[in-house]
């Protein structure tokens, strides 16, 4: 097929809807829901879980920043492709896409639980079914149109959680009238700021990961902005302070206004705060933001699968069927694709609504370790070879990059002998065992 015939999506995405959609889809379960799950495991202290997983994806970021400037019009994909060749990039690519279906699914049905708090007799599945409905419905926009509103969206939960931590700062140290000023006592107390030990940090890394798991979408949207060398050294500059303060300030507040071990899973830790903070009509407007939250994550969720599943059906690695576009260049049929998935989601909360969200929690933390490592190694290949020389690099190079790769390594290997994850990390070695193969069987076809 001629270049000039292939369906292409569209150069309409700004700066400001390149971090807005990053930040869309890291800021979201992870934080909102996920963060009582993370906080159980390690207390107060987990904000060194978060500081940690930081670092690893500020050099991820810088990685892909620095390919960026070299390789015009690639993404994410293709960087890993062209370093470590076909086979590799089709099993990342798959890996990848599994991840964010994933993902969505996840953020449906803590969507669909954070409507119980106003519709408690409505079954969790039909609710998921209902955000997952919208949320298809978003990505039928044209990709200008569809950054505008993820811009807004994303926009509503940053401002969310900016509005939360002057708040609870406020609450915590008495500005604000409560019935109990707990000042620093909640970090001290209960077992103290490290209650389960310094090193029960470790086990709260992979939910932690699956937070941040999302930002390396913006190596996705290389192939829809302009001048994408230019503006992505940028736009991590900017995007990674942001992230970690995001995370580590409202994890402080929220320990400091309840002890650790009195929040419970069964709704947002920021509405609990709220409400035992006496502010019950703060509450509902923030179970409303979190909803919006959720969803904005979901909606990065379900661009980054399309636009993977696009970019392997273009190279022949998915079904040709899936590189169709609509005018507004919008990959149809892998959009129809991700609405089949996220229907069976909700269908799974149907059967298990209890145990579902922990079970799918761990896929996506453990997936994004195998992409972050495999990112990092295609630069540690590439950069002999650059075809010219970048203006933008990491430094440090190959030390840092060698050094992240390794402590991903560890804290992937640690992850496999998590006891608590097995059925998890089961499902993913299954899915890149069953990739792995599909791949050698496929490629050697085409060799012959």
């Amino acid at each position: 097929m001629k270049e000039a015939e292939q369906p292409s999506l569209q150069k309409k995405l700004r700066p400001r809807h390149i971090t807005f959609m990053a930040m869309g889809g890291v800021i979201g379960t992870g934080i909102f829901k996920g963060s009582a799950e993370t906080i159980s495991l390690a207390g107060p202290g987990v904000i060194f879980s978060y500081i940690l997983a930081g670092l690893l994806l500020l050099v991820v970021m810088g990685v892909i920043a620095e390919m960026a400037t070299v390789y015009p019009n690639h993404n994410m994909k293709d960087f890993i492709r062209t370093a470590l060749g076909e086979r590799i990039s089709f099993i990342i690519g798959w890996m990848y896409c599994f991840m964010w279906l994933t993902v969505c699914v996840i953020e449906v049905l803590a969507a669909g639980s954070f409507l119980q708090f106003w519709l408690p007799d409505v079954p969790l599945w039909l609710l998921s079914l209902i955000c997952g409905a919208f949320i298809i419905a978003v990505n039928m926009m044209s990709v200008g149109r569809f950054g505008e509103l993820e811009f807004w969206l994303a926009g509503i939960k940053i401002t969310m959680i900016v509005v939360f931590i002057i708040l609870g700062a406020c609450l915590l140290f008495g500005v604000l009238p409560s019935a109990h000023t707990p000042y620093l006592s909640n970090y001290v107390q209960h077992g103290g700021f490290f209650p389960n030990g310094w090193m029960a940090i470790f086990p709260a890394l992979l939910v932690v990961t699956f937070s941040y798991g999302g930002s390396e979408l913006i190596g996705l949207t290389l192939t829809e902005t302009e001048n994408a060398a230019q503006v992505m050294p940028r736009v991590v500059k900017n995007f990674i302070l942001r992230v970690v303060l995001f995370y580590t300030l409202p994890i402080l507040i929220i320990c400091g206004l309840i002890p650790w071990n009195q929040l419970n899973d069964q709704s947002s830790p920021f509405v609990q705060v709220l409400s035992a903070a006496g502010l019950a009509g703060s509450a509902h407007v923030m179970n409303f933001i979190l909803i919006t939250a959720v969803l904005s994550a979901a909606n990065s969720g379900i661009y980054g699968a399309t636009r993977m599943l696009h970019s392997m059906a273009v190279n022949g690695e998915a079904p040709y069927l899936l590189v169709r576009t609509t005018g507004r260049g919008v990959p149809r049929n892998s959009l129809l694709l991700c609405a089949l998935v996220l229907l069976g989601g909700s269908m799974l909360a149907y059967a298990a609504q209890d145990s579902l969200f922990r079970l799918l929690m761990a896929v996506p933390g453990f997936v994004v370790l195998i992409v972050w490592i495999t990112i990092c190694l295609a630069q540690l290949k590439l950069r002999r070879r650059y075809p010219r020389k970048p203006f933008f690099t990491v430094w440090g190079f190959p030390y840092i990059t060698g050094l992240t790769v390794l402590c991903l390594c560890i804290i992937a290997a640690v992850f496999l002998f998590d006891a608590q994850n097995r059925i998890s990390i089961g499902v993913c070695l299954a899915v890149l065992a069953l990739l792995t193969v599909w791949s050698l069987i496929k490629f050697r076809a085409n060799q012959n």
